[in-house]
């Protein structure tokens, strides 16, 4: 029986769909590049096992399933938790939704958030997303803002458990409601 080798083409894709932010976002969590899926959907972390929503709605509206619903109340409830979030790759040349096939990347101008938000940390979902932030910009960036490595919300991080995710992924509600708790005092 003959056996076909299947040979891996990377594509060189621009980034399809606009951050979500508004004056008020506090955090901006970046991820490195939408999935398949996701660019698909036209949205973030559109894939149904991963567990960025999921987290999100643990970390700050447990009674709410936020998974099923649109990416419009997906929208809503980043920006009614001062969460921004974009990708810091606009372009680059990758095979499916692999971060390992991510070559020739140019980073997205973040400067757009960060000029139009008061951001108090920047949170890096995965290790791909923040290699990538490392290199385009950890000397001005890393000055300014704090930054912080998350693990991944990707369904391929089979090493950290949901409850670990959730227990990791704790300092960024820290930070989301941190201008709320100086406020109260």
């Amino acid at each position: 029986m003959p056996t076909h080798k299947i040979q891996m083409q990377k594509m060189h894709l621009i980034h399809p769909f606009a951050p979500v932010f508004n004056k008020h976002s506090r955090v901006l969590i970046l991820g490195s590049f939408p999935s398949v899926i996701s660019r698909d959907e036209q949205f973030y972390y559109a894939h149904s096992r991963n567990r960025f929503w999921r987290i999100l709605a643990t970390l700050f509206a447990p009674e709410i399933d936020i998974n099923i619903q649109n990416r419009d109340v997906k929208k809503q409830f980043l920006l009614t938790y001062r969460i921004a979030l974009w990708d810091i790759v606009r372009e680059c040349d990758i095979y499916n939704s692999s971060d390992n096939t991510l070559s020739n990347a140019k980073p997205n101008d973040i400067s757009v958030i960060l000029s139009s938000a008061k951001i108090n940390a920047i949170f890096c979902n995965g290790r791909k997303a923040y290699e990538l932030f490392m290199r385009f910009f950890n000397a001005q960036m890393c000055e300014q803002i704090q930054v912080f490595l998350l693990p991944s919300s990707s369904p391929a991080n089979a090493r950290y458990s949901y409850e670990k995710l959730v227990e990791s992924w704790q300092i960024l509600r820290e930070y989301a409601l941190l201008e709320n708790l100086v406020q109260k005092i």
